[in-house]
Order: structure tokens, then C-alpha cells, then sequence
């Protein structure tokens, strides 16, 4: 069984306009809700590839209920524990004209220690996992120790972890050994404590965190592709040159595309190239919706892979 747990989802509400203008009134040609947070999008895109999975997390109010009522929909099945606030909406416009695209992330509600703990007896009651994929902002009175609790109890069976978090959180869930981080360069920046920007600075410090028990660093650096890094193995992957509509949800699809490789037992190029082409495909989609099938197949193909190592 496949988990993913976002422990802040929310409702992406997708706006469309010509062009944002002062002091007029700018008109709405388009607008959509998507249910999202980082591993919601990640069970999506499994979802989209023919992956079964379970979404955990916190809702609450009106707009929790249209989440869980959106993955129902979708085929995704949920087991979230209700909360007494509102799950949070956030606020994306693309304007047409330019191409921009302007992204509110609301705060979400404030989760009280009775319905935190209400979680960590769902995760401990959890039959036995084969992938856990942890992503995803904090909610209000939430410490980053929630991401080392979880990693903790899912790790008392042979579960493969994901942990796409930053910050302090993703400071505190490594100490736990996941077997996957997927930071950017200014995330793995932050965790090491240095500016990286050279090829050279980031596979250093890609290193350094595999060297502390990370099995496999993940490393996203946009056009240029993804890193892996793993004990004796180095590889890049290269997306081919596409038109960006948009980079909203493309390291969660990464994410689920390394995912979907394990699942189907690749070997690790092939699941970077899985990574490499989910992420890609996500750029062409407008607004936050997320990678295609279609997409995904024709671009895998042209995904290069170098391998630095190993």
C-alpha cells in the first residue's frame, strides 16, 4: 500500500485573466479548485499513472469537505482526520497576456494537540506500508517533530519513505533516515548551511546528506534537470526543452514519477528518468493542474541521463 500525507492540504483556486490592471475591475475569464498541498498533488499524479494510493492528512469546514468530495472524484481514496478550523484556500491567477502567474498560499488552520494526536494514532494503527511520501507546508501548532514522529512509526515496518518538506522540518525529519529528500538547491542550501550554485557545491553537499543516512538526494534544479545521489551513484537527469505553462506541482509530480519507478521495480536511472519526465510534464499544463499520461510517455524518452558516478 502507498500512503502520502499532507499534513496542510488545500483548495487551489485557479483564476484566468488578460492582464491584472490598477484601479479597474479585472475580469475572470476562467476559474477552477483542484484539491492540493504537496502530497496530494504527489497522489494524483500516481493516480494519473495507474498507482493505487491513500491520502492522509487534516481537513476541516466547508472547503475540507469540497477536498475530500474533489479526490473522491478523482479516485483517490482519503483517510483525514477532521479538524475543528477550515482548511485553507489558496489563490493562483495567470494572466494570459504575459504568461505570469501569481500564487496567495494561505496559513491554514491552527491543528490542537487533542486532533495531533488524533494523527499519530491513525499512522500507529496503519497496516504495514510499502511507500510513505511525507510533503507539505506546517499547519498552525505544528512542531517540525510531527515529520520525525511519523518517519519513526512508518519505519518500524520495511516502508520506503519520501520527505519533501524544508526549513527546520526538513532539518528535523532527516534525523529520522528517510530514504528520499527531494529539496531544491535553496532548500539543500539551507540544510547545509551554504550557498550552493555550482554543479561541484551541490553534489558535495548531496553527499554530506547521504553520508547521514539519507539513502537516496534527490536535487531539483529546474531546466537543468534533477540530481540523484546514493550511496556509490550519481546521476543527472536532463528534461527536454518544452514551453513552461506553468512550474506549480512539478517537484511533487517528480516525486510520484521516482515513486511510480520504485513501485514498478526500476532500477534508479530509470526512476530518475521517471522523476525528470513527471516534473517536465507537469510545466505544460496551465494553472495547477498536473501531469498527463500522455505527456509523461512522450517525454520520458527524451529525457538524457549522465551518470557521474557509478
Amino acid at each position: 500500500m502507498i500512503y502520502t500525507i499532507t499534513l496542510n492540504p488545500a483548495l487551489d483556486r485557479t483564476i484566468w485573466i488578460d492582464r491584472i490592471r490598477d484601479d479597474v475591475s479585472n475580469r475572470i475569464l476562467e476559474e477552477k479548485s483542484f484539491a492540493g498541498g504537496k502530497s496530494i498533488d504527489v497522489s494524483k499524479v500516481l493516480k494519473n499513472f495507474g498507482v493505487e494510493n491513500t491520502a492522509l492528512g487534516f481537513v476541516g469546514g466547508f472547503a475540507g469537505r469540497e477536498l475530500e468530495g474533489r479526490l473522491l472524484n478523482d479516485g483517490i481514496q482519503s483517510n483525514f482526520v477532521r479538524v475543528s478550523g477550515e482548511t485553507r484556500t489558496n489563490i493562483v491567477i495567470h494572466e494570459r497576456e504575459t504568461g505570469r502567474q501569481i500564487v496567495f498560499n494561505a496559513r491554514g488552520p491552527e491543528i490542537r494537540p487533542s486532533e495531533l494526536m488524533q494523527f499519530v494514532e491513525l499512522i500507529e494503527d496503519l497496516p504495514c506500508a510499502d511507500v510513505v511520501t511525507i510533503g507539505g507546508s506546517l499547519p498552525l501548532g505544528v512542531s517540525p517533530e510531527i515529520y520525525r514522529k511519523i518517519i519513526t512509526l512508518v519505519k518500524r515496518c520495511p516502508a520506503t519513505v519520501a520527505l519533501d518538506v524544508d526549513g527546520a522540518a526538513l532539518k528535523v525529519g532527516i534525523q529520522a533516515r528517510p530514504n528520499v529528500i527531494k529539496p531544491n538547491i535553496h532548500e539543500l542550501s539551507e540544510l547545509v548551511g551554504r550557498e550552493l550554485t555550482e554543479i561541484g557545491e551541490i553534489l558535495a553537499a548531496a553527499r554530506e546528506v547521504n553520508g547521514q543516512g539519507v539513502e537516496i538526494v534527490l536535487v531539483s534544479m529546474g531546466g537543468k534537470g534533477i540530481l540523484l545521489v546514493a550511496d556509490g551513484k550519481e546521476y543527472l537527469g536532463v528534461p527536454p526543452a518544452v514551453k513552461v505553462e506553468s512550474t506549480v506541482g512539478a517537484g511533487d509530480s517528480s516525486v510520484a514519477g521516482f515513486i511510480s519507478g520504485l513501485v514498478r521495480g526500476k532500477d534508479l536511472k530509470q526512476c530518475l528518468k521517471y522523476a525528470v519526465a513527471a516534473g517536465t510534464a507537469t510545466t505544460l499544463q496551465q494553472g495547477t493542474a498536473l501531469c498527463q499520461m500522455k505527456d509523461f510517455q512522450r517525454i520520458v524518452a527524451q529525457v538524457s541521463l549522465q551518470v557521474l558516478k557509478g
